[in-house]
C-alpha cells in the first residue's frame, strides 16, 4: 500500500511538473493570479563562506550582489537567485529536521542532462561539507532522475533531470 501510495505521488509530482508553466495565470474560480512566479528564495546559513563557495565554485553559479552588514549574499545561475543569510550564532543554529520543522523542505533545481547530474554527483562527493542523501536515481519509476543532498550549511537540495530530457538523451543514443 505504501508503495502505491509513493508512486502516485511521483505521478502527481510528475504530472505537475510538466503542467505547472503550461497553466494559465487564473485561479480555478477565475480570479486573476497576482504573482508572476518566485523572484528569489532566501536561505540562513551556518557558514556563509562554505555555502557561497558551494554555488559558486561547486555549481558554477555566480555572486549577484549582497549587504556586508546583515551579513548576506546573493548568487544566481543565470535564472533563479537564491540569497545567502548567515544566522546570529552558529554554534547555537538548529539543524534543519524536514519531518518536524515547518518551513522549507527542500530546494530542487533542474538539471540540464543526465551526464551533468551524474558529474555534479561526483563534484559533490569532494566537497567538503556536502551531504549526500542519495545518488542519482530514478524519481518513483522515472524516468525523471533525481539526487538529494544537503549543501556545506545544511539545506536540502534537490537536482532534477526531466523524463522529457532523459527520454530525448535516450533517443539521440539511438
Amino acid at each position: 500500500m505504501k508503495n502505491i501510495k509513493n508512486n502516485l505521488l511521483f505521478i502527481w509530482l510528475a504530472v505537475f511538473m510538466i503542467a505547472a508553466p503550461h497553466a494559465a495565470a487564473s485561479t480555478q474560480d477565475d480570479r486573476p493570479v497576482v504573482t508572476e512566479g518566485i523572484n528569489h528564495l532566501g536561505l540562513a546559513v551556518k557558514n556563509l563562506d562554505r555555502s557561497v563557495a558551494f554555488f559558486t565554485d561547486t555549481l558554477g553559479w555566480r555572486t549577484a550582489g549582497g549587504d556586508p552588514d546583515y551579513p548576506a549574499v546573493f548568487v544566481t545561475d543565470g535564472n533563479a537567485f537564491i540569497t545567502l543569510w548567515q544566522v546570529s550564532d552558529p554554534k547555537t543554529a538548529v539543524e534543519f529536521d524536514r519531518k518536524n520543522n515547518v518551513g522549507l523542505h527542500h530546494l530542487a533545481f533542474t538539471v540540464k542532462s543526465l551526464k551533468a547530474l551524474h558529474e555534479l554527483h561526483q563534484k559533490f562527493q569532494d566537497v567538503d561539507g556536502v551531504r549526500i542523501e542519495f545518488a542519482p536515481e530514478f524519481m518513483g519509476q522515472g524516468p525523471t532522475t533525481h539526487m538529494m543532498i544537503r549543501e556545506p550549511s545544511g539545506n536540502r537540495l534537490e537536482f532534477v533531470v526531466s523524463g522529457r530530457q532523459v527520454r530525448a538523451e535516450m533517443e539521440a543514443k539511438k
